[in-house]
């Protein structure tokens, strides 16, 4: 559905963002990762046809953003990080208008179904200027999806969102993908790890990663992690870990506590548990240590 190829844009003597391509499939959520000031924000005004490339080229649904800019865009439904609103105009009536402007067939009934989406209809005569900044996002979501795009581009969809409101939200992204291609761009890292099937990371406007996070913590982390919490601490359980055929590294990181580095791609859990049963030492946790999106991330944005 989106077909990203060499994009480029220099400010000046500054250049935001250096040949990066990707590109997104139907039904797929890619959520779009990087820094404040990494070049997410201006890639997806290139995206959505706000501001041309320097250079590189966008095919959005088959037709070239710049080319066919009318035509692709009929095809995107975009929130922007500053919500596009009329504060003087009621939640129904700036639907209404952003429908008519995208010509949107049935607009009442297109109007109903995203206000529903949105949990909006108790707020439907409200003049905008008078709600709250998550009803205002809200908003500025429904009328991305008003014209029921095959694509949908939101940059920083929960900024000013409080928590119910975040989890109200992050539910409908993940409800979009399959009928809609979905870009997410954050800085959250959970958000990404929780919505996206895949994700890219830039940084410095160039793309240093493009996995899915489980990929990404394959590529990453070098090994398989454990840990282990024995009830009291023994030098002897220590070496005997360290015998295990497989065991990389053992680490104390407390009272009876050890992280345990394997061999990538090999679970000793039950050799781990066996050994220490086996012995006579009391197990009272075992549980693999998977590597976050935030270690993932500070690690390959690290200089």
């Amino acid at each position: 559905m989106i077909q990203v190829e060499g994009l480029t844009k220099v400010y000046g003597n500054f250049t935001a963002i250096h040949d990066v391509s990707f590109q997104v499939q139907r039904g797929e959520i890619l959520g779009f990762l990087g820094p404040n000031g990494a070049g997410k924000t201006t890639t997806m005004r290139i995206l959505t046809g706000f501001m041309p490339p320097t250079a590189g080229k966008v095919t959005i649904a088959g037709y070239d953003i710049m080319e066919d800019s009318l035509e692709a865009r009929r095809h995107i439904g975009y929130l922007p990080e500053s919500v596009p609103l009329y504060p003087e105009m009621t939640v129904v009536n700036y639907l209404n208008f952003t429908a008519a402007i995208r010509g949107v067939p049935k607009r009442d009934e297109a109007v109903e179904r995203v206000m529903a989406q949105l949990n909006l209809e108790d707020r439907a005569d409200t003049i905008i200027g008078k709600l709250s900044k998550g009803y205002r996002q809200r908003v500025g979501l429904a009328q991305a999806l008003v014209h029921d795009p095959d694509i949908v581009i939101l940059d920083e969809p929960t900024i000013g969102l409080d928590p119910k409101q975040i989890i109200e939200v992050r539910e409908l992204i993940r409800s979009l993908g399959g009928d809609h291609t979905v870009i997410l761009s954050t800085h959250i890292l959970p958000e990404a790890s929780q919505v996206c099937s895949r994700v890219l990371i830039i940084n410095e406007g160039q793309l240093v990663a493009e996995d899915t996070p489980e990929g990404l913590t394959a590529r990453l982390k070098g090994g398989e992690r454990v840990f282990i919490h024995l009830a009291s601490d023994t030098m002897e359980a220590e070496e005997a870990l360290r015998n295990i055929a497989g065991v990389q590294e053992v680490s104390h990181v407390g009272d009876g506590k050890y992280e345990i580095t394997c061999v990538l791609g090999q679970d000793l859990r039950p050799v781990l548990a066996r050994t220490l049963i086996e012995r006579g030492w009391d197990l009272l946790e075992l549980r693999p240590i998977g590597m976050s999106l935030e270690e993932i991330f500070l690690k390959l944005t690290a200089e």
